[in-house]
């Protein structure tokens, strides 16, 4: 067991040194042919061991299907390489939902369940060695150059404190000597783990934005005394107010880690950008608007081993920067992760022409913009009808504002505008994701006149 437990730390430092020093690359042309050369080792190696791939052996990326979270979860025994049935990987992991101990493996695998979010719940398969991997890689990306000391083995261990609605062996993988991890259910609430926070007092906090939100009220408030030298933003769009509100309480702007299910999708820089996770997944984009900046990514994670993540197409729109990052990176930088493809707003064209989207960020910056004493506010489209919900002291004060500031955005965007319903906002059940815009239903098309 000792002997399995050192072997096991080796591989994640490995990796660790491997992610962080081994793949700085020092143009596109050098990253791109890394990618190849990854691509063409998984597709000959990995691929066919998959059933769903045994007759496309040697097929070219660009020719091999898309897949996505429904397809990956009806096929889900053709997409991985051990063969495993969905239903008892499935009741694995609802198992340790209900029992919220996330503690047992299907053998040596670790099952995972999504949240949900895109209105499919997906399962997810990751060996021990990928959990590793995985691990190494993490701390590589995101630990910034003043907490590495606490790795050292004469150094306190680095304390991270961790919320999350399920907890999971991917997670808890990085828990050793050398780092002290502390998991939080966000099914408990927020002010639950209050008292552990300032026993633990963390050097890392992890949490959805919303969470650190939370958090940082708290401190305000004084009922909170924690210093925390690194804040990270996971699982939901971390919006600039949530920031801004995160950094004066706690000195620290927070970087951001895009993960999901389907993999680790990127990783916030030392400036504080964002970067697509390019050495280990190949990212193809869907692009959205004419201008190519906004797209939704296509991805081929060529790192992993059990379950096929090939051309796998996400449901988030993401927005690309216009200008290469200061820190020299060159995988791409993201200027905002805008949200989920349901959460882009559709409206006809002035001109009686097709549909017209208007993007998430967008829709956030009339809001935020218009009335400063607005809490929280949601958006859910049914057809021509925006039903918005509003938490604030007074929102009948707050609605000509609101009303001004999506009639400008309606004529910027030259669409007919919505028309607006005004009530309560509802709050998200404890443990599931803030979604401030919704698409329950698009209008109807224009007719077409000849």
């Amino acid at each position: 067991m000792a002997l399995e437990r050192l072997r096991s730390l080796a591989r994640m430092a490995a990796s660790f040194v491997h992610s962080r020093w081994c793949l700085r690359f020092r143009s596109r042309a050098q990253l791109e042919a890394w990618q190849r050369r990854q691509l063409q080792r998984f597709l000959r190696e990995v691929l066919p061991r998959a059933p769903r791939f045994h007759d496309l052996a040697g097929t070219p990326l660009e020719q091999l299907p898309h897949m996505d979270k429904p397809l990956l979860m009806a096929q889900f025994a053709a997409c991985n390489t051990r063969g495993i049935e969905l239903q008892p990987a499935l009741d694995v992991a609802l198992r340790a939902e209900q029992s919220r101990d996330f503690a047992p493996l299907l053998g040596e695998f670790t099952v995972g369940l999504s949240s949900g979010t895109s209105g499919h719940r997906g399962v997810f398969l990751v060996s021990a060695e990928e959990r590793e991997r995985w691990a190494g890689t993490l701390l590589a990306h995101t630990l910034p150059r003043t907490l590495l000391r606490h790795l050292l083995p004469w150094q306190a261990p680095l304390r991270i404190a961790f919320f999350l609605r399920a907890n999971s062996r991917l997670y808890t993988t990085l828990a050793s000597r050398r780092i002290d991890f502390a998991f939080h259910d966000l099914l408990l609430g927020v002010d639950a783990a209050l008292p552990t926070l300032e026993r633990q007092q963390p050097d890392v906090l992890v949490a959805p934005a919303t969470v650190l939100r939370g958090l940082a009220e708290a401190k305000l408030a004084g009922r909170l005394r924690i210093a925390p030298r690194h804040l990270v933003s996971v699982a939901e769009v971390l919006e600039p107010a949530d920031a801004d509100l995160i950094e004066q309480a706690f000195g620290r702007r927070p970087a951001q880690i895009y993960q999901a299910s389907e993999g680790f999708l990127g990783y916030s820089c030392e400036q504080g950008n964002l970067h697509l996770n390019e050495s280990h997944l190949h990212i193809e984009a869907e692009w959205l608007d004419a201008e190519q900046r906004r797209f939704q990514p296509v991805i081929t994670d060529f790192s992993r081993t059990t379950q096929t993540i090939v051309r796998y197409r996400l449901n988030d729109v993401l927005r690309l920067a216009p200008q290469p990052c200061p820190c020299g990176r060159v995988e791409r930088t993201i200027e905002a992760i805008e949200g989920r493809a349901d959460e882009v707003l559709w409206l006809p064209a002035l001109d009686g022409g097709e549909l017209r989207p208007l993007y998430p960020d967008l829709v956030r910056r009339a809001l935020t913009t218009a009335a400063a004493e607005i809490r929280e506010w949601s958006i859910r489209q049914q057809g021509m009808t925006w039903q918005l919900g509003l938490l604030a002291d007074d929102p009948e004060r707050q609605r000509p504002a609101i009303e001004q500031a999506l009639g400008s955005l309606f004529e910027q965007q030259r669409v007919r505008p919505a028309q607006l319903q005004f009530g309560p906002w509802q709050a998200p059940e404890t443990g599931a994701k803030r979604r401030r815009l919704l698409l329950e239903q698009r209008p109807q098309e224009p007719a077409c006149t000849s």
